[in-house]
């Protein structure tokens, strides 16, 4: 299932395709040094659009896929080395593979396959790891390969050159194999696990609560783009004939990861953006390196200018474009403004599970502080319940727990008969138990539909989403705003757009953290109605966290106290309202609401 208008989708495999065509016919009416030059920047085409179905998607940059596209190069170059010479060169090769000579086609999908097994098995180590941890894991990876290629001599001949290669790799082959590379990126952008992985990059947590498996989404786009990065190995090497293992190291590395970060990391119009860019200025600044005369004046030859001007270029882009030149938009998103999917028969999200959600004696301890001590708490369907206290009473972390973002250190968590004690968020979310934030967690660089679809998506199985989607923005009031990027909305349509994503999960419980902060009278009075209809239209049993309490005593059924960590009161609003340990912990001494 394709998460774009199917138009943008069709807009732009069609000119990726007339592009390459384009460019091959130009580049052949110039000679034969256009067309290596163009063949070349298939290549590194390729290699970028790789590089950026993992690092785009999921916002964790990698210096290690270079390791992949050496593989696809080595494995691809052995099975199509003609027999004669690997007798000759490699007479330890095992027998079956001094004996196999394949053609570039089978040797390349072989080598693409294999390079996806490896990916698959390392993938699921560094997909463990997050952030900073992730990104020096990848560059362990390159140094890894890198030192397995020189040390097994008897397979790649070490660090000396690997020759004897079949040069098929001419400009129309790579500009076959740049357009499905890049085809590839651009389905997988806007397949539902592209969007899920990009959800993921906006927002982990939030992600995790409406369902989302970011390990595992990681690790799909992890062995794609390596199998891509094989492509670009394998015709790499049927190009040159002859390359060495530093081909598919440091150098090469900084080549495609400045293309990638000054097109712009998150779309495929920016890794051609880039990949043009920087092919350009180098191929300018090579024919500069060697000297060249000005006006009469003799410039010397000054090594490394190609890669001082690829460097000043990062910068530029860093400081005034820290999204790319193209930035986090395809282009024909921002030319063809397609209205959002409007399903015929939406389906509203009933809540189907009508048992209660019950916490016994939760206890959540950081080091020496007791954040939450002892508190029991049942929310049913149907019911409001309000959660209130003082900062610092452990509002948050009792709805962190509930819902799976922490594990409490002990307690039990149920739903009716079934444990949901330290399970993860995506799957409490999968036992129909939804949630908001304190701090408003939208996925910013999604349009709002993408935020709600998302969550759709990656709950229920992904039945009947696109209806749940409409559903929720329908409910909501956003209907009209679909399109819009979600962080430029204001503050209160933010709020709701939050709402509708929890709600597309069809959640027969909702937990809502402080939903009316910042809103102004007008918007919490909406607010309350419609919250009011969540419960007793949908059925839905809402823990509900704020400080505004007019808006807890006005909708609020029951409500609990905690001060410090502890349940110090529980009952109706006009119960709480004259209890004297209220009074004096959460109102102040001698005051009364």
């Amino acid at each position: 299932m394709m998460t774009s208008p199917r138009l943008h989708l069709i807009v732009s495999i069609a000119a990726i395709a007339f592009s390459a065509i384009a460019a091959v016919l130009i580049a052949g009416a110039f000679g034969g040094a256009s067309e290596r030059i163009l063949t070349v920047f298939f290549i590194s085409l390729i290699g970028v659009a790789g590089i950026g179905i993992y690092a785009g998607n999921s916002g964790i940059l990698s210096f290690g896929h270079l390791a992949f596209m050496g593989i696809g190069a080595y494995v691809s170059s052995i099975l199509t080395l003609p027999a004669q010479l690997k007798a000759a060169t490699l007479p330890k090769l095992p027998d079956w593979l001094a004996a196999t000579q394949l053609d570039l086609v089978p040797a390349t999908l072989v080598a693409i396959l294999l390079t996806a097994a490896v990916a698959l098995l390392v993938g699921w180590a560094i997909g463990r790891l997050e952030g900073s941890a992730a990104v020096i894991a990848t560059l362990g990876l390159l140094i890894i390969v890198h030192g397995i290629i020189i040390g097994w001599r008897d397979v790649t001949r070490g660090a000396q050159s690997f020759f004897g290669v079949p040069r098929e790799t001419g400009v129309w082959t790579a500009a076959i194999g740049c357009v499905l590379a890049l085809v590839v990126a651009r389905l997988y952008r806007d397949s539902v696990s592209g969007l899920r992985l990009r959800a993921g990059r906006e927002d982990p947590i939030s992600a995790g609560a409406v369902g989302i498996h970011i390990r595992r989404e990681r690790l799909i786009a992890w062995v794609i783009s390596a199998a891509v990065m094989a492509l670009a190995g394998a015709l790499l090497a049927h190009f040159l004939g002859a390359f060495s293992a530093k081909k598919f190291y440091f150098v090469d590395t900084f080549l495609l990861l400045a293309m990638l970060i000054v097109g712009g990391m998150s779309t495929v119009t920016g890794a051609i953006t880039g990949a043009v860019v920087i092919t350009v200025v180098t191929e300018l600044l090579r024919r500069l390196e060697s000297g060249f005369s000005l006006g009469g004046f003799d410039m010397p030859p000054v090594l490394g200018t190609a890669q001082i001007g690829i460097a000043l270029i990062i910068l530029f882009a860093m400081f005034r474009k820290p999204n790319g030149l193209t930035g986090t938009k395809e282009w024909e998103e921002r030319v063809f403004r397609v209205p959002a999917t409007v399903s015929a028969e939406p389906v509203a999200p009933v809540a189907q599970d009508r048992t209660a959600l019950s916490a016994q004696n939760l206890i959540m301890q950081f080091g020496g502080l007791r954040a939450v001590d002892d508190v029991s708490l049942q929310v049913a369907p149907s019911e409001i319940v309000g959660l209130i206290g003082p900062n610092g009473s452990g509002k948050t972390t009792c709805l962190n727990m509930l819902s799976g973002v922490i594990a409490p250190t002990s307690g039990t968590i149920r739903r009716g008969e079934v444990e949901l004690t330290g399970l993860s968020s995506p799957d409490v979310a999968e036992h129909g138990i939804a949630r908001t934030f304190q701090n408003i967690r939208l996925f910013s660089d999604l349009t709002v539909r993408q935020n709600v679809l998302a969550a759709a998506l990656s709950t229920k199985g992904g039945r009947d989403a696109a209806a749940r989607t409409h559903a929720a923005l329908e409910r909501l009031g956003l209907t009209g705003k679909a399109m819009e990027d979600a962080g430029t909305l204001s503050y209160g349509d933010q709020r709701r757009v939050e709402i509708a994503r929890a709600l597309a999960c069809q959640p027969s419980i909702l937990f809502l953290d402080e939903p009316a902060a910042g809103m102004n009278r007008e918007e919490t009075q909406d607010l309350m109605n419609r919250l009011r209809d969540l419960a007793g239209d949908l059925g839905l049993g809402i823990l509900l966290v704020d400080h505004d309490l007019h808006l807890i005593n006005q909708l609020c059924t029951r409500i609990a106290v905690l001060n410090e960590g502890h349940l110090i009161a529980e009952g109706s609003p006009d119960e709480i309202r004259k209890n004297p340990a209220v009074i004096e912990a959460y109102l102040g001494r001698g005051k009364e609401n």
